[in-house]
This record gives structure tokens, C-alpha cells and sequence, in this order.
């Protein structure tokens, strides 16, 4: 790509979607406030920012990936926020997962100012991050800075959904996560339960796959991580219970009740306040077991 690309935000999903924009060829000025997560970037070719007006006032197009919604919001709006520093006709691709409130928030400013914003959430896991497979949830309302910002995607991920009208995607996102983490726990309530039971986990697996609780995180995410025993981050529960919160959030906003997820999320803000809260959600397997008073399951090595 020509255009001068910042990127900013360098966390566990952050840092290797830049590293793949790097490996892509592109020039790429960087910034996070923890430091140290730069350096992977600096060895590969990146531009280090001292402060977010030194990493953004080039750049034509500015990547967020940022942790929460008021991240988000201060890194562009405040005074010594992106908008400051950037130039009329400049693109801003949030790809955080935040409220869509403050999505619809931020854009309003945005196009007060000239600049372009594009809603691009994340889906998929870490590991699909680092790979360079993501998939991506995109709002947007102009067609020029969406083939401006296409590369970008193709360069950290493998499918690109446009799913409409800027913060169409973010609403998609706090969706599709909604369901993920309320499946999650209810796998990790199915297993503990197949435990305390006497089940053989192969067995059941192989009786799960068959039928239509079939699904995603005991057939990939649990048995890529908890099961194998490694409930190292990944997305951690506490990301996860943010994530909960804001669904629950947005669906007070609508008048919308979600009795089981207001459920899921109190057994989520419960598991976070001990030694699960910083370990990925798969690890709520590993919670309800030592509520069940019973061993986690594992799958054997062959």
C-alpha cells in the first residue's frame, strides 16, 4: 500500500495483525502505551510513535484496536487524541470491540471533521490472529475508503463481511460474541458435568460432533486450549466478561430482555474474581470443575 498506515494498539489480537501488515510490505508507524509491545514490530520494519500525535500526523490511514470503549474514545477524541493530528479525508478503522453507542458516537465526530471512520471488529480467536486467517465485521458508509482499507484485511485476515452501514459491524460483533461466550459456558457446564459422571471425554466427543450440539468451542476452542491444558490468554475471561457486559448493555439499550445471558455474565464476573480472571475463557471449564469438586477433563496423548 502507498498510503501512510499508523497502527495503534498492540495487544494480543493488535500485535500480530500489524506484524502480518509488516510481513505484507507495508510501512507501518506503530504505538502502544506498553512499550515493550513494540519491539516485535520495531525488529520487522515498523515505525516507532513516542505519542500518538508522532505516530498518526503522516498517516493518511489510522488502525485502533484498543481494549474498551472509553480506549477507543480517548485515543481519537481527546485533545491530544488522533483527530487532533490528522488531516481532512484521513480514514480511522476502529477494530475494537466496544459499544456500538460509542461507536455511533465517535463516528458523528469524525464526520464533523472530514475524516472517515470504518467499524472493523475481529472475529475468531488469537491464534487465527497470528496466522493471518481473522475474519472481519466492517461498517461503512464509503466505498472509496473501504477500497482504500481492503488491503489492510487481506493482509491480516481471510474473509472480509460487509455487514452495512458504519457500526453495522460492531453490532454484529457484540452479537456473535454474545452467543460464543454464553455457548462457551454451557459447554464448560456440559463437560464438568460429563466428568463428574464418569464419561470418557473421546467418547462424548465423538457423540457431540454427531448431533447438533455440535459446536465451535468444544470442538476448536476448548479443544485447542483448556483441554490440552493450556488456559494461558488467548482471550481472557476478562475480556470476556467485558464483552458480556456490553451485549447486556446494548440490549437494555433496545428493550431487548436476555434472561440466559444475564446468567452467563454473573458466572463470568464470578469467575474473574479469583485466579481465573487474567486466563482465557476457556479456562470457565476449568472453574466449573473445581465448583463440581471434580478433576478437569484433558484430552490423552496418543
Amino acid at each position: 500500500m502507498s498510503e501512510p498506515i499508523a497502527f495503534i494498539g498492540l495487544g494480543a489480537m493488535g500485535g500480530p495483525m500489524a506484524l502480518n501488515i509488516i510481513k505484507k510490505g507495508t510501512n507501518l508507524s506503530v504505538y502502544d502505551i506498553e512499550k515493550e509491545k513494540m519491539q516485535p514490530h520495531i525488529k520487522s520494519g515498523a515505525v516507532p510513535g513516542n505519542s500518538i500525535k508522532d505516530t498518526v500526523e503522516d498517516a493518511e490511514i489510522i488502525v485502533t484496536m484498543l481494549p474498551s470503549t472509553e480506549n477507543v474514545k480517548s485515543v481519537i477524541t481527546d485533545p491530544d487524541g488522533v483527530l487532533s493530528f490528522i488531516k481532512p479525508g484521513s480514514i480511522i478503522l476502529d477494530m475494537s470491540t466496544i459499544a456500538p453507542t460509542g461507536t455511533d458516537e465517535i463516528y458523528e465526530i469524525c464526520k464533523q471533521k472530514d475524516i472517515d471512520f470504518i467499524d472493523a471488529p475481529v472475529g475468531r480467536l488469537v491464534s487465527h490472529a497470528i496466522s493471518g486467517d481473522s475474519l472481519f465485521m466492517v461498517g461503512c458508509d464509503n466505498e472509496g475508503a473501504f477500497k482504500k482499507i481492503e488491503p489492510l484485511l487481506n493482509a491480516m485476515g481471510t474473509t472480509i463481511i460487509r455487514c452495512g452501514k458504519v457500526g453495522s459491524g460492531i453490532r454484529a460483533k457484540v452479537v456473535n460474541n454474545f452467543q460464543i461466550l454464553s455457548i462457551a459456558q454451557i459447554t464448560a457446564e456440559a463437560l464438568t458435568l460429563a466428568q463428574k459422571i464418569g464419561l470418557d471425554l473421546n467418547t462424548f466427543k465423538e457423540v457431540n460432533a454427531g448431533t447438533t450440539a455440535n459446536n465451535g468451542q468444544f470442538h476448536i476452542n476448548f479443544l485447542s486450549k483448556v483441554l490440552k491444558n493450556d488456559i494461558e490468554p488467548g482471550f481472557t475471561i476478562d475480556l470476556a466478561h467485558k464483552d458480556m457486559g456490553l451485549a447486556i448493555e446494548t440490549a437494555n439499550s433496545f428493550r431487548v430482555g436476555l434472561p440466559v445471558g444475564s446468567s452467563v455474565q454473573a458466572v463470568y464476573g464470578q469467575a474473574r474474581s479469583g485466579k481465573f480472571a487474567k486466563k482465557d475463557f476457556s479456562a470457565l471449564l476449568d472453574y466449573a470443575c473445581e465448583l463440581a469438586e471434580v478433576d478437569p477433563p484433558r484430552i490423552k496423548k496418543s
